[in-house]
């Protein structure tokens, strides 16, 4: 396995507004180093809006056709969610997009009640796992943060957690001090990118977008200001910490019930 070279875009998301959102991360990237892999926040096109009806796209739709663009120019990853609709209902979808246009894609599971997200869309029910340039990589959105178990490392063990968010300032704390803790506990590394700016609710993100190595140190802390930011995870460190501290070998092994 090589070293990945992971790039995140921490910036200011332009409220439902689309064209805008894809039209700024363009021109964002023309300028980015090369990387294998570009993250994006939560709901990047549009800012977390429960307007699921007036944003939804159908999973062939404008913004994964970008994706496929930008993936294709950069020979790049590219990940983030976006709202997408189905008859099955709404979804916060994450899509990863590889530089041949394959993709995958996995349905936030944990819908933040809080803010209604519950009452508009449809969780997800399957993790997902993806395999890019020798990495075993996992995404999650969000408020998946919180729960430890859906975050869970399995056998054989996932080298990367990918955290999207649109996470609020107030509420940043919390981000900061579970963040190490997902590493630590799945010693992988954790990428995880958060937007700025007040959305079109008038709340407040701070970023924090950070980057943490399999033994929880912090390799890299954006605060609230537009960034692009790249990190070269080392493989040797994930084999390094797991041959000193095998605590993976004698983990609980789960079994997620649906409710």
């Amino acid at each position: 396995m090589q070293d990945l070279r992971v790039t995140g875009i921490q910036f200011s998301i332009y409220w439902e507004n689309k064209e805008a959102n894809l039209s700024h991360l363009a021109q964002v990237l023309e300028t980015a180093e090369p990387t294998d892999v570009i993250v994006l926040p939560e709901m990047f096109n549009s800012g977390f809006s429960m307007e699921a009806k007036k944003l939804a796209e159908p999973q062939q739709g404008r913004t994964l056709e970008w994706m496929k663009e930008q993936a294709a120019r950069r020979n790049a990853a590219i990940c983030g969610s976006y709202v997408v609709g189905s008859e099955r209902g709404y979804f916060n979808r994450f899509h990863w997009v590889n530089p041949d246009s394959s993709y995958f894609t996995y349905d936030k599971k944990h819908l933040f009640s809080l803010a209604g997200e519950d009452k508009v869309y449809t969780p997800g029910t399957e993790r997902v796992e993806i395999e890019f340039r020798g990495w075993r990589i996992r995404p999650m959105v969000c408020y998946d943060l919180r729960f430890p178990v859906w975050c869970a490392n399995d056998k054989p063990p996932f080298d990367l957690l990918i955290f999207v968010a649109n996470w609020p300032d107030r509420r940043i704390h919390h981000w900061d001090h579970l963040l190490p803790a997902r590493a630590i506990e799945n010693q992988a590394f954790v990428f995880a990118v958060n937007r700025v700016g007040a959305d079109g609710n008038g709340i407040v993100h701070s970023g924090h977008s950070s980057v943490f190595a399999p033994d929880g140190e912090l390799l890299q802390f954006h605060k609230a200001t537009e960034i692009v930011f790249t990190e070269v995870l080392q493989a040797e460190r994930i084999d390094t910490f797991r041959n000193y501290l095998s605590a993976l070998n004698d983990a609980e092994r789960y079994r997620i019930e649906q409710g």
